[in-house]
């Protein structure tokens, strides 16, 4: 497989994208009730960004808040347990470190939300 000649971090780039998003689809699938596809609303509910530390092994290591909304804040407690029933979410070994994530959360005036790696 060729990669892009836009530096030697190319490979590990592309990887840690897709893990991102194989970590979204795993937050979708265990949160089946309180998730939505389709189109993006606008505006949207709320916009909390959360920051995942994982171990070597794909579990939570570490939750921090990177952006809390200043309405709908019980949103961020909703994006928390949702990444903690999804996990762990696979093998993070074979990726450079350090073992960090950052995902959005789309909410809806319902609550429901959408991972902005899925958008």
């Amino acid at each position: 497989m060729q990669f892009p000649s836009s530096g030697p971090s190319a490979p590990s780039t592309r990887a840690w994208d897709e893990y991102r998003v194989s970590v979204s689809r795993r937050i979708v699938a265990a949160n089946p009730n309180g998730t939505y596809t389709g189109l993006v609303p606008e505006p949207l509910l709320a916009i909390p960004v959360l920051e995942i530390d994982l171990n070597r092994d794909g579990s939570v290591r570490n939750l921090r808040v990177q952006r809390s909304p200043s309405q709908a804040e019980d949103t961020v407690q909703l994006a928390i347990d949702a990444v903690r029933r999804a996990a762990p979410f696979g093998d993070v070994s074979h990726l450079p470190q350090p073992w960090r994530i950052s995902e959005v959360f789309l909410f809806r005036d319902d609550r429901k939300f959408k991972p902005r790696s899925l958008d």
